[in-house]
């Protein structure tokens, strides 16, 4: 009995330890889910086969108030908290040579039916023009998207259109600040594809038809042969960038990092601006739990050293959609 009682207090000393280690480290990494979490098995595909699209990027956004944002100076200005940020936390800053440039100059606009049925089923349409010099240079950029806050259904929607010629699919894991305060955050899965406009040769582009024909995972949100698709709220939204630099989180996880403003076109209105850095991997297996951990504690860390300047609870795209007061329903 005396042998029995002894193993029997080794094993509950051992499980002590055991929870006393699990307990020490308190430090949070970014939880882009891991793939044995999912329930998605080995050789899942979309309905032609393919194997289905899995997250390589991970982009974290800081929503900022606008009124901030009067000149260049002070995208600079917010540059340096984000490197003094980064240097208290001890990730690596590489400047980039076009901050002390003037900013680029994008219009942005945003497609939708008069009910915003898109947007309501966690679908953005939207169009983006660069300009230089004041005129608008390069292909429009079309990117379709669908944005979740659940990864499975965000993997299983197909978002490859129906055109002939080249797209590119981008699936992103977005970390937003938490809704209500400072200090966490929240995962939104976007599965976007983009492509030239020139790539679609499709005549009538507000027709709603077209684009069911086009972006097939749309057909189910058909309601008749002539709907019309529209500028959402009739805005056009220019946006002014301006590239700060690169992220260094170690081993190989570099991302580049802007800030920008977008604001009404014509009356030039500020709506709302945006920090964020963006970084890929080929697969989220591979990246280290210690630039994960890194690359948190630097999102929240600069959260807290700009919580002044944030506005929790929004993103640029719903700004659009609530230019006329309106509240669409969406998932984010």
């Amino acid at each position: 009995m005396a042998k029995k009682d002894k193993e029997h207090k080794k094993k509950k000393d051992k499980s002590k330890k055991d929870k006393g280690k699990k307990g020490k480290d308190k430090s949070k990494a970014l939880k882009v889910q891991p793939a044995e979490a999912k329930t998605f098995t080995p050789g899942q595909t979309y309905e032609d086969g393919t194997p289905l699209d899995q997250v390589t990027y991970l982009e974290a956004k800081l929503i900022l108030k606008p009124d901030r944002f009067t000149s260049v100076q002070s995208f600079r200005d917010f540059g340096k908290i984000v490197q003094k940020t980064a240097k208290k936390v001890g990730v690596g800053f590489i400047a980039d040579p076009e901050a002390g440039l003037r900013p680029q100059i994008r219009e942005i606009t945003f497609g939708d039916t008069s009910d915003f049925r898109l947007y309501n089923n966690a679908f953005i349409l939207r169009r983006r023009v660069a300009y230089v010099d004041g005129f608008p240079v390069g292909d429009p950029e079309i990117v379709f998207k669908f944005r979740h806050p659940d990864e499975k259904q965000a993997t299983a929607l197909d978002v490859r259109p129906k055109i002939a010629g080249q797209y590119r699919i981008k699936f992103k894991a977005e970390a937003l600040p938490l809704k209500d305060q400072v200090g966490g955050y929240r995962i939104l899965y976007s599965h976007n594809c983009q492509f030239g406009l020139s790539q679609m040769h499709e005549a009538d582009r507000t027709s709603v038809a077209t684009l069911v024909k086009v972006f097939p995972a749309l057909a189910k949100l058909q309601k008749g042969l002539d709907e019309k698709i529209s500028l959402v709220n009739g805005g056009i939204v220019e946006e002014v960038l301006l590239p700060l630099g690169q992220l260094d989180f170690g081993k190989g996880l570099v991302g580049k990092c802007d800030i920008g403003l977008w604001r009404t076109r014509g009356e030039h209105k500020s709506l709302v601006g945006e920090f964020a850095f963006q970084v890929q991997f080929s697969r989220r297996e591979e990246v280290a739990e210690k630039q994960k951990k890194l690359a948190a504690q630097f999102y929240i860390s600069l959260q807290q050293d700009v919580q002044d300047w944030l506005a929790l609870g929004v993103t640029k795209t719903a700004m659009v959609y609530r230019l006329n007061g309106n509240e669409p329903q969406s998932h984010e």
